[in-house]
């Protein structure tokens, strides 16, 4: 519960969200880490931590260099796929919670429409997939949508979820990148659009699958006392945790292939900002697939287990719904950063600052992460 409070994003910044950048994923990851920093009003030297995410990304030294850090006092891996940016926000609230440092930036960066960087290729290379070398490789299961998919097969044998209710996430996605000026699909769909696209891996079709997109995105963590004095009304985390499945090597080898790691660290983050779900005003779910949206919010206790599908049914996550859900259009339907672009438009919200598509009045909201074959976290913000 020490972490509580402790800490604030200071600063938020995003490349613009394309495909085909002619920048590489270092480039692109400074421009969004400069933009934070003048966000945030500090000097780009004057970070004193460092949180590079990603296969691609720099390294700690290359900000020393490129930034004229002269005394960078504490920096981190953490290698977790998509639950990252989440799991970096605990920590940096940790760092600058114990007084380790100030400031700690945390960016990613990548160019991966290039056809030799497609994500099927991109996980060979990542050590934590050896498991699915043994298990599910031999069986043809190769891309992410095919590793994915069994979980939610499995989910609509044991639970009656349907095809429309995945659908429901999609064309929320949508509508909301619709409203958005830096987001990838411009283009509006409808639950039949949804029904009638191309099948990727059952039960996955072509709108259920994120994007792959080029960018780069960049948040700064800073001390509750140095926050004070920023450019902006203070976003606190309240609460924060991560968790990990049984077996988070291979899906096929689990109890339970509907079972996620959020919900070992959903009731943690909860229980340290002293709220509940019901209390939420906006989310930002990370969304590789559609189905990992329902099962979030199954694992964070919004409704029960099984019950997901009918629970995003009725716009319920659309802007003026019981709980707006990726305002930004989110990784289906805005751009794929890993979802670091989910916590810069969460901060957004809580300082008003989201255009077209604010949720009004929201003081209090979540983002999560979703990484790996099942690595989960939640981070809890609140403005002051």
């Amino acid at each position: 519960m020490w972490l509580r409070d402790k800490s604030c994003i200071t600063g938020v910044g995003e490349t613009a969200y394309v495909r085909g950048s002619s920048k590489n994923a270092f480039e692109l990851q400074i421009e969004a880490s400069l933009k934070a920093a003048r966000d945030a009003g500090l000097e780009p030297r004057e970070i004193d931590g460092v949180i590079p995410i990603g296969i691609v990304s720099g390294t700690a030294d290359d900000f020393i260099e490129n930034f004229g850090i002269s005394d960078l006092r504490f920096s981190a891996v953490v290698p977790h796929g998509g639950a990252s940016p989440v799991m970096a926000l605990q920590c940096a609230a940790a760092a600058v919670a114990s007084g380790a440092c100030n400031h700690v930036l945390i960016t990613f960066g990548r160019n991966v429409t290039a056809a030799s960087n497609k994500a099927g290729a991109r996980i060979h290379t990542m050590p934590q997939f050896h498991y699915v070398t043994e298990f599910e490789y031999p069986m043809g299961a190769i891309a992410p949508a095919q590793l994915y998919a069994p979980m939610a097969r499995r989910h609509m044998e044991l639970y009656g979820t349907t095809v429309e209710q995945l659908g429901e996430v999609a064309v929320a996605c949508r509508e909301h990148a619709l409203l958005n000026d830096n987001a990838v699909m411009k283009k509006p769909i409808t639950l039949e659009d949804h029904r009638n696209s191309r099948m990727i891996a059952d039960p996955f079709r072509l709108l259920d699958c994120s994007l792959e997109s080029d960018g780069g995105a960049a948040v700064i963590v800073s001390g509750a006392a140095q926050a004070a004095d920023r450019r902006h009304r203070r976003v606190f985390i309240a609460g924060v945790a991560e968790g990990h499945p049984d077996s988070p090597g291979s899906i096929t080898q689990r109890p339970d292939m509907t079972s996620l790691g959020i919900a070992k660290a959903a009731p943690r983050a909860f229980r340290m900002a002293g709220v509940t779900p019901a209390d939420i005003q906006v989310a930002e779910i990370y969304d590789c697939f559609t189905y990992a949206v329902i099962r979030q919010l199954e694992d964070m206790g919004f409704c029960a287990k099984g019950e997901g599908g009918p629970f995003v049914e009725g716009g319920r996550l659309r802007l003026g719904g019981a709980l707006p859900t990726n305002t930004h259009g989110g990784l289906l339907s805005q751009a794929h950063v890993w979802g670091l672009n989910h916590v810069v438009e969460l901060v957004r919200q809580l300082r008003g600052d989201a255009g077209r598509a604010q949720v009004a009045g929201a003081e209090l909201g979540l983002v999560t992460g979703y990484g790996d074959l099942g690595d989960g976290a939640l981070a809890i913000l609140r403005r002051e």
